[in-house]
């Protein structure tokens, strides 16, 4: 198996994007066995074994070498020895490092990660410059093969030099020119050795043509994330709490609902799939969820996350999650089933910044507002308990925002906040929307224009994950940016506000208009202060052509007010339960 060509292949063109010049190529090439060597190291690699390592964790290099000195030393060689920006270098190390893991515990499969490139080392060792002593593991760096070392061969001269003087002087004359036959010889011997043998040299012929390989079968890294699945049952066996996926296109989106149809029903109705580009078309799992969600089904308060080759579950109760693991891992042998660990939340705060900030940085110019939105929910804002006070380490993310807003003019956010089911209901909607008001007050407080910037506080009614387990708690807590005119227009806000399902926050009767004709009081319109009471029926505007959604669209029934298209009647008859309202 070759690693380094594997690695070539699948990482390096996610790296380096359209700057593949042949020097960056052999840099990485010559990193890529570094690397190698270093997660050969069992005490490296259990650093982070159990971690769920992001594909753009930028931190993820730094705790494979934890001493700067080393890190200094492998970017200031591989520039120096590549002729490269030692800024760059760093740079392209830092980013190569995560999706390079990644790839080797894909080829390693069911093999731990030090043991699979222990004894597969003579694939990468000769790669391993000299200098990379100092920072792989004793005895990793191969001994140079006898023969290639040119020194014998200048130390000979003194000894023919000698032997002439006392011959003549036509034979010292001839020495220069012996010396020249002797080196050519050499020369030619030596070019012919590394045409017979050219495995220990990295070139670029090499590079390109792994590149062109039309047979590679291996899943390619590239810049767009996994595609994912979230799941996590109720409290009752068989019932499902929370469902959210992200994924490329509609087809994976068909495939992953068509099991989560089969398995839990009309439940499956609470899944929320963001379908976009910036997500993987593939899911190496998607093959397996037929046989893998029942497992997880009949077990109360679990949660799953599917991401990648990667399956983290958890439960309650340890013994039914250890249990869970080894089912599961029965049912999909070619996944890493692992129990999630403690929640360490400093470490998921850090992580979630970096992830932000990597993600706004690749926006560009005149960035998508959904991909705006989308690297602003990756940050974790960490509000005291019962406090709606924005942590200073966050504001930067909403400082650049406002910039972007002033570069988008027709940019605009919802910001929508969430709590875990700890308090009353009431409690956590009132918390979640005053904390997603004092995300809008700081980013108008910065420039933002306040029309642009909208509200919505959702409290417990849309968990993402279990509220049984500290690590499911800790993620229900958190803050949301989507695109408002999506919201809106595709009537995506009436979908997040009816996700809990009856208990849910009433969704305006018609969101395309000004006012807030809700049949239940709630906080759904731009004010979210304006709590309407029960609309009266003369006040319902009588033109069918409004749009009048389904006072609860999760639902089966059809209870509009008014005959529309948005009911399987197409607009021809009303719902006769809407006239017991």
């Amino acid at each position: 198996m070759d690693i380094i060509s594997h690695l070539t292949r699948t990482v390096s063109p996610a790296v380096l994007g359209d700057d593949s010049t042949p020097a960056k190529k052999n840099l990485l090439e010559q990193f890529y066995a570094i690397f190698a060597a270093r997660l050969a190291d069992k005490d490296t690699h259990s650093r982070f074994a159990n971690e769920n390592i992001a594909q753009d964790d930028q931190g993820f290099y730094d705790r494979v070498w934890t001493e700067s000195s080393q890190r200094d030393s492998i970017s200031r060689e591989l520039a120096a020895e590549h002729n490269v920006d030692a800024t760059a270098a760093r740079g392209l190390v830092t980013m190569a490092a995560p999706l390079a893991y990644h790839e080797i515990k894909s080829l390693a499969g069911t093999t731990p990660v030090p043991q699979f490139l222990n004894d597969n080392k003579a694939n990468y060792q000769h790669h391993i410059p000299a200098w990379a002593s100092t920072v792989v593991p004793a005895g990793m760096v191969a001994a140079a093969p006898a023969g290639e070392r040119i020194s014998d061969t200048t130390s000979m001269a003194p000894l023919h030099h000698e032997e002439v003087e006392e011959k003549s002087g036509f034979m010292k004359a001839l020495l220069p020119i012996i010396g020249l036959i002797i080196l050519g010889a050499l020369a030619w011997a030596l070019l012919r050795g590394c045409q017979d043998n050219p495995e220990p040299v990295a070139t670029p012929a090499a590079t390109q043509e792994q590149g062109v390989d039309s047979d590679n079968q291996t899943a390619v890294a590239s810049a767009v994330e996994p595609a994912s699945l979230r799941i996590a049952t109720g409290e009752e066996a068989n019932t499902l709490y929370a469902c959210r996926m992200n994924v490329g296109d509609e087809a994976l989106q068909t495939t992953v609902m068509n099991a989560m149809n089969t398995t839990f029903g009309d439940e499956a109705n609470k899944c929320r799939a963001d379908v976009d580009d910036n997500f993987a078309m593939n899911m190496p799992a998607a093959a397996q969820l037929a046989s893998i969600l029942p497992i997880i089904k009949n077990v109360p308060n679990a949660s799953m996350i599917i991401k990648d080759d990667e399956i983290i579950v958890n439960a309650p109760d340890d013994a039914a999650l250890q249990q869970l693991v080894a089912d599961i891992q029965a049912a999909a042998p070619g996944m890493n089933v692992v129990a999630e660990g403690p929640l360490d939340i400093q470490k998921e705060i850090d992580d979630s910044l970096v992830a932000t900030d990597t993600a706004m940085n690749n926006l560009g110019d005149n960035p998508d507002p959904r991909d705006v939105a989308r690297a602003l929910s990756l940050q974790v804002v960490n509000f005291q308990v019962d406090k709606a006070i924005i942590p200073d380490e966050n504001k930067q993310f909403l400082d650049r925002a406002v910039k972007l807003m002033e570069q988008v003019p027709e940019m605009e956010l919802m910001i929508i906040g969430h709590t875990d089911k700890t308090a009353s209901a009431d409690y956590n909607m009132k918390l979640s929307q005053e904390r997603a008001q004092s995300m809008k007050d700081y980013m108008v407080s910065q420039g933002a224009d306040a029309s642009k910037l909208m509200t919505k506080g959702m409290g417990e009614t849309d968990p993402i994950a279990d509220n049984s387990t500290e690590q499911g708690r800790f993620r229900n807590r958190r803050i949301e940016f989507t695109v408002y005119d999506e919201s809106a227009m595709n009537n995506e806000g009436a979908n997040i506000a009816t996700l809990g399902g009856e208990n849910s926050s009433n969704p305006d009767l018609n969101p395309l208009d000004s006012d807030n004709d809700d049949i239940m009081p709630d906080s759904d319109d731009r004010t979210s202060t304006d709590m309407a009471t029960p609309a009266p029926r003369s006040s319902i505007p009588a033109d069918n052509n409004k749009f009048d959604p389904d006072l609860n669209p999760t639902d089966s029934n059809n209870d509009d007010l008014l005959p529309d298209l948005d009911d399987p009647s197409r607009g021809t008859e009303l719902d006769p339960k809407a006239n017991n309202l």
